[in-house]
């Protein structure tokens, strides 16, 4: 039996490219994903392990909770500590870390890094360990700095230029005195790094006489371990905590394999909706082949072979045909993990030096999937092939389904299909978060229960294209038999196109939805032409409303200022407006009393009044950062939005109280309202700052809507393989179909069917079957992509649903290219096989 498989599966070459190209795509995908994630993950751990060599043991603030109506002031690391911890026995040397944003302009005036990743730190005295220099000598005063070489080579500085750069707003010239090397992650990563003396950074970043860290070198012969018993000797535990470095590269190398976890966990999802797809294929590609096989199974069995060893048979051949994908496949995801690498290069994203990483368990899932994922939609059929009797097969009154089995899948497909619905719709009912899980759990079923229901909706559904296909004359005719002839057939095939067109067309429908939402999340809450903020979302120096509001045409200016209070013993966060523009500048829905706001007088968004029992007229008590408490009265309770929301008084009364004002944006009112020469003048009195945004509604929306549009587009890329994957299966559905009518098309070429005739039937078979499975994906998208914005609309005030109707039109279009694509090789095939020849075979 082992040998007969084998010369079947060689014999059958031609027939089983297909379903070998189908395993080997969705291998390539899992292995691919497994080979580039492991990759990056593995080149950044050594890269972050690398940063931590001059680090034995870390001294690192402890986090205070708020208690009472106090609220907790951040311990500082001061220098006395630092010389403290330099002195404890076993230690070498002790550095006090500085850090911060800072936004480094290139030559052209544009933003080196991608904000969140531009970083400024302190250069340790003369020579830092931590940062070799390669050129020149380290900074000296607020007018000197040091840049790492990528950066230097990527904005095209030397040691004596002048750079531009910004830490909280004010554009600052110093000029370049060194380039030193470094192993830090976000710089490996595409970020950038400038140093400052200690002094400096220390004043830039607000952090005068302290530290973030103090990083102490064990001496020689002293262990991390002895390093960290002996600081924690000295320093108190109320200020500080101590860590060694080993465990720091080892939070670290946890922190990125987590990090790489969700996006290896997204693609992987993708590569098994690929394969998902390619089972469809597989299992109908055996479901023929075992059908066109039968009275050669039989005679195995009437010659003494056993079920068992029928069906043994079957499975043997899907191992021969799984273990070569899988091998085609892994070798194949080598190449497209190594070619994503690449990509993240081309798209601007810096990935450190390493080996391109090829676990064995990569190697091992690989053949894994493969062989197990064909071997598993093998087995139905051969075990269905192996319960005919032998008589019946031979005498070709194999028998087909029974009204029984049908009544019993049909019924089965309800019942899934019922199941989907309801919790998909009792998903809807739940908040956020918590109706995801049921939302998914929901969609397998329904999809499940469509695809068992797709013989039944074939019928009527191919019958409907009956009007259309009757133009065609006798093709059209023998088309639509063709595709009803084997519902089960049909189903499979159609059911590949439609998982990937239902997840393309929800995610479309979400996509519309969300833009639609977004632009009404911008525009609903705010007056203003302009907003201002950083690049990276810190906050601004109090220099840039004053730079604005001195700017000629700005009629109106408003900072917003965050900071912390206690409130009834809760945490609350005060936002400090200007009192006198803020009805100027925003257009919110006022629910009780008026918006006014100044002196004492405070507006409060919905949830919050809710949360404390407020209306309007209601007095509190604030503890203010200082310690000092004030008594205020809500004079109003506003509706919040997306953009606005909290506790608004005025900046006059709330600014006292901060020890470092800053604010989070700057909101802008102008007499020309918003235009690109107003924009270009904003821009130009805050010194073409490469670290602020001055963004419009319309930047604002788009701004927000990049990270879905680039998410989107990624999807369809990934998305695009299960599609690949379904065009084989209707090529491959066609092709074995051709073959198995072999005859039937002879007798139709010998009473008088041209060629043309011939290839316009196999066509229309071909389009009318992708029609079907894009009309069921499309509808399911839809419904899946309600069912997600209403889950979503609990978290976003301004979702609404919108359908995408040209696109939608597209994908059926893109459905029915599929179906004429698919059709070019069957029907070629079809139209050239020899008349007489084709009768007389079995």
């Amino acid at each position: 039996m082992f040998r007969t498989a084998l010369r079947t599966v060689l014999a059958h070459k031609a027939r089983l490219v297909m379903t070998v190209l189908a395993v080997m795509l969705g291998v390539a995908f899992v292995s691919g994903t497994l080979v580039f994630t492991n990759t990056i993950s593995d080149a950044y751990q050594k890269s972050s392990a690398k940063g931590f060599d001059q680090v034995d043991v870390a001294i690192q603030a402890e986090s205070r909770q708020d208690e009472g109506d106090t609220i907790a002031e951040r311990p500082k690391l001061t220098q006395a500590l630092l010389d403290k911890a330099a002195e404890v026995p076993g230690a070498g040397s002790a550095i006090g870390v500085v850090n911060g944003f800072t936004a480094i302009a290139d030559q052209d005036g544009k933003l080196v890094g991608n904000g969140f990743q531009s970083q400024g730190g302190n250069y340790w005295g003369t020579k830092d360990p931590r940062y070799p220099l390669t050129v020149g000598h380290a900074p000296r005063g607020k007018n000197e700095i040091a840049l790492d070489a990528r950066t230097a080579e990527r904005a095209g500085y030397k040691v004596g230029d002048t750079v531009r750069l910004s830490v909280d707003g004010p554009v600052l010239t110093p000029k370049v005195t060194g380039i030193f090397t470094t192993d830090d992650g976000n710089v490996a990563a595409g970020g950038s790094l400038a140093l400052f003396d200690t002094a400096t950074a220390q004043q830039l970043f607000h952090k005068a006489g302290e530290y973030d860290e103090i990083d102490v070198k064990a001496a020689s012969g002293t262990s991390q371990i002895a390093l960290r018993n002996a600081l924690d000797e000295v320093v108190p535990k109320d200020v500080a905590s101590t860590t060694t470095g080993k465990q720091l590269a080892d939070d670290q190398a946890t922190q990125i394999a987590s990090a790489m976890s969700g996006m290896k966990t997204g693609l992987l999802v993708f590569a098994g909706i690929a394969l998902f797809v390619g089972t469809f294929i597989i299992a109908n590609t055996f479901t023929m082949l075992v059908a066109q096989r039968t009275k050669e199974l039989a005679l195995l069995r009437a010659v003494g072979a056993s079920r068992r060893q029928v069906t043994r048979s079957v499975l043997i051949e899907a191992f021969v045909v799984g273990a070569v994908a899988a091998v085609t496949g892994l070798a194949a995801g080598i190449g497209i993990g190594a070619g994503m690498r690449s990509l993240m290069g081309t798209l601007g994203a810096t990935v450190p030096d390493g080996p391109l990483v090829i676990s064995p368990g990569t190697v091992a899932t690989a053949l894994l999937v493969g062989i197990l994922i064909t071997m598993l939609a093998a087995w139905l059929p051969g075990r269905r092939a192996a319960k005919i009797p032998p008589v019946a097969a031979m005498s070709s009154v194999h028998a087909k389904a029974t009204t029984k089995s049908l009544v019993l899948r049909n019924t089965l497909g309800a019942l899934f299909s019922a199941a989907g619905i309801a919790v998909v719709l009792y998903a809807t009912t739940l908040d956020g978060s918590d109706g995801q899980a049921p939302m998914g759990l929901g969609a397998v079923l329904l999809i499940i229960g469509v695809f068992i229901l797709t013989p039944l909706l074939s019928r009527p559904l191919i019958a409907a294209a009956a009007p259309v296909l009757r133009i065609f004359g006798v093709s059209g005719k023998l088309a639509r038999q063709n595709s009803v002839r084997n519902p089960r057939r049909t189903a499979a095939t159609a059911s590949a196109l439609m998982i990937g067109l239902t997840l393309i067309t929800g995610m479309t429908v979400m996509a519309g939805s969300l833009q639609t939402s977004i632009d009404k999340m911008a525009s609903s809450a705010i007056k203003a032409d302009y907003v201002v903020s950083m690049a990276n979302g810190n906050y601004l120096s109090t220099d840039v409303d004053k730079k604005l509001s001195a700017t000629d045409g700005v009629t109106a200016t408003s900072p917003l200022r965050n900071a912390p209070s206690r409130i009834d013993g809760e945490t609350e966060y005060l936002t400090g407006v200007n009192g006198r523009s803020i009805n100027d500048l925003t257009d919110l829905t006022v629910q009780d009393g008026a918006f006014k706001v100044g002196g004492t007088q405070v507006v409060v968004d919905d949830e919050t009044a809710a949360s404390h029992h407020w209306t309007a007229g209601s007095r509190f008590t604030a503890s203010f950062e200082d310690g000092k408490k004030q008594r205020l009265t809500v004079t109003g309770v506003y509706q919040s939005t997306e953009m606005m929301r909290g506790i608004m008084l005025d900046n006059a009364t709330l600014t006292p109280h901060l020890t470092d004002p800053s604010d989070m944006q700057v909101m802008v009112k102008t007499s020309a309202g918003a235009s690109g020469p107003v924009k270009d003048r904003l821009e130009k009195a805050l010194g073409d700052n490469p670290a602020i945004k001055v963004q419009d509604k319309k930047d604002i929306s788009n701004d927000i809507a990049q990270m879905f549009t680039l998410m989107l587009n990624m999807l369809y890329g990934l998305l695009a393989m299960a599609v690949i994957v379904a065009v084989l299966g209707v090529i491959n559905t066609l092709a074995m179909s051709v073959f198995e009518r072999s005859q039937e098309i002879g007798m139709l070429r010998a009473i008088g069917l041209d060629r043309k005739g011939i290839k316009r039937m196999v066509r229309l078979e071909s389009l009318v079957i992708s029609l079907f499975g894009g009309v069921l994906g499309i509808g399911l998208g839809v419904f899946f992509g309600w069912a997600a914005g209403e889950l979503l609309g609990t978290k976003m005030a301004t979702y609404e649903l919108v359908l995408p109707w040209g696109r939608m039109a597209l994908f059926l279009l893109l459905a029915a290219a599929v179906g004429v694509l698919a059709a070019l090789w069957p029907a070629r095939r079809a139209a050239r096989l020899n008349m007489l020849t084709a009768i007389k075979s079995e």
